[in-house]
């Protein structure tokens, strides 16, 4: 029997939803110019075909977890030997996107999407995913803004500025990040399930803005994506399949669509290639998604007390692991023929120190050297004040090249071993990198609750990526009560502990955002849930996995029946 999807309580707007399909978010007349029939009835295509597809990688990646909580670790894949070894390459790079020597990320905010496109940046990543706070409202105001932004009419009016911004004549190319695998979309379900977040996501920006896009930024290619948080090549091999059924939909050739996959997983570093592969027509390239690489080698190792990160700041580039990372993710895609990007700078201008502002710029003109040194086509940055440093590091290596995938094809990173890419990071642990990951990942949260996904803490613009290096850090002193041997007492890191530096913590941060600010923030709400997961006996997977049922708010009251 189908389900029907139109009787709601009487007299309140619905959307035109197709059999199958309930929308359970706010009306609002100009989402509903997103969520047609016909853009849902393309979704959910895509969640029928896929749907048993995405749930069998899903448990790939806990049957992996199992292993790796038994004492395996990753490792390249014996039964994939003749893709690494192969000769194969991806198709050529699309022309419009030759060049992307800087990028910049941000959510999918009205005034973000004009001010990126205007940066002066080669790129703008839109994201849906680890810099935006997936309430209905935030995700269809997005798709919203992209629709406008494509089309070239998005203005924003700032009534406190009396100002009005609009696209210059030149912009950015936009490519587009939408969720990972993992994450559901609790306000749209299809046949009486959640529909898959990144199929809505892909799936609505696709339908309404494909053909614009080719004809205006693409020059007869794309859309352009970002793929986030992917483990396996299996889940790759899901996403080629995605597109070919959507080119096929749209009636366009095979291969238009192009995406960027970031690899920001411990696993996924050993699948470069078989990821490339997978995505061979519909590629442009790897990025080294850095802060979530991290992330995920705390979770990746979370049972194994003998590999203990040292204080997050201390893990950067300069640890093996990571070196090791960057040199055969450039490696790899430069053999395959593909953009090889580099990760982020997170600084944003301190406007009121004019010292510690040129300090952080120096910081990330040496990153940027290093990035394009060692060989990477592009890098990312967090703010519009970084490009011009960012653009003038990479010009000035590369000249008038659009990237080095042909020049450069670092041939001394093929002997890099498992062992290197799995490097235990050396440093020390201190009683303030638990303050700051309390601090940062209570602080974060508050705002994701109330609808902000990047936030700027402490001269950083930060994303969901350090909330969870600050959780699963914690979690893991907590569990095998680390010492903290930089402070020189000897004080290990219990419960008890973290519960007083909890409580120290939020004063402090009382204290910086001001008593009113407080008051009305979610910071006790953030707190208790922080904390919660900090203390679990077992690790979960996503931080915003386990949050996001508290920013899903369905309406109206919904009387469907079978």
């Amino acid at each position: 029997m189908e389900l029907e999807t139109s009787v709601y309580r009487p007299n309140v707007a619905v959307y035109d939803s197709p059999d199958g399909v309930e929308v359970r978010g706010r009306y609002d007349q100009i989402f509903a110019k997103i969520l047609t029939r016909e853009a849902l009835s393309f979704v959910a295509e895509l969640q029928r075909e896929f749907r048993g597809h995405v749930r069998y990688a899903m448990e790939c990646r806990k049957e992996a977890r199992r292993r790796y909580n038994s004492g395996a670790v990753p490792g390249f894949d014996p039964s994939t030997k003749f893709i690494r070894d192969g000769d194969w390459v991806c198709a050529s790079v699309p022309p419009a996107v030759a060049d992307r020597r800087v990028e910049i990320t941000g959510p999918v905010e009205r005034k973000m999407i004009i001010n990126a496109l205007n940066s002066g940046a080669k790129v703008f990543m839109a994201d849906f995913e680890d810099a935006l706070s997936p309430s209905w409202e935030n995700l269809m105001r997005g798709h919203v803004n992209l629709k406008d932004a494509v089309d070239g009419s998005i203005t924003f009016h700032d009534k406190s500025r009396n100002r009005v911004y609009k696209l210059n004549d030149q912009t950015a190319k936009l490519f587009v990040r939408p969720r990972g695998w993992h994450l559901p979309e609790a306000h749209i379900l299809i046949d009486g399930e959640p529909a898959t977040g990144c199929l809505v996501d892909f799936g609505l920006y696709f339908f309404h803005n494909y053909a614009k896009f080719r004809q205006t930024q693409g020059s007869g290619f794309g859309p352009f994506f970002y793929l986030p948080k992917m483990e396996h090549s299996r889940e790759a091999k899901i996403w080629n399949s995605v597109f070919e059924r959507a080119e096929k939909m749209a009636g366009i050739e095979r291969g238009s669509i192009r995406a960027t996959v970031l690899i920001e997983t411990l696993p996924a570093v050993f699948q470069m290639n078989e990821i490339l592969y997978e995505l061979r027509d519909h590629s442009v390239g790897l990025n080294c998604g850095r802060w979530d690489y991290i992330f995920s080698y705390v979770k990746t190792f979370q049972a194994h007390p003998d590999r203990l990160l040292p204080d997050r700041v201390l893990v950067g580039m300069g640890q093996h692991f990571m070196r090791s990372y960057s040199d055969l993710l450039i490696r790899t895609c430069h053999k395959r023929g593909v953009h090889a990007m580099g990760g982020m700078a997170a600084q944003i201008p301190i406007r009121d120190d004019p010292k510690a502002n040129e300090m952080a710029l120096d910081l990330v003109r040496k990153d940027k050297l290093r990035e394009v040194r060692a060989g990477h086509d592009g890098t990312w940055a967090a703010h519009p004040g970084l490009i011009p440093i960012c653009m003038e590091a990479f010009t000035g290596h590369m000249g008038k090249s659009p990237n080095q995938i042909k020049s450069v094809k670092r041939e001394d990173a093929a002997s890099i071993t498992e062992e290197d890419l799995l490097q235990i990071p050396r440093g020390v642990r201190t009683l303030e990198g638990l303050r700051l990951n309390t601090r940062v990942g209570i602080q974060y949260l508050a705002a994701w609750l109330t609808g902000s996904g990047s936030v700027p803490l402490y001269n950083l613009m930060e994303d969901a990526a350090t909330a969870e290096i600050s959780r699963v850090q914690n979690w893991q002193w907590i569990r095998y009560g680390v010492e903290l041997d930089g402070d020189g007492l000897g004080v290990r890191v219990t419960k008890e502990l973290f519960g007083r530096v909890v409580e120290e913590e939020m004063e402090r941060i009382e204290k910086e955002v001001g008593k009113d600010k407080f008051k009305k923030g979610m910071y006790k709400e953030a707190c208790k849930m922080f904390t919660k997961q900090c203390t679990a006996p077992e690790l979960d997977d996503f931080l915003t996995l386990a949050v996001y049922n508290h920013i899903v708010a369905h309406y109206p009251i919904n009387n469907s029946r079978l």
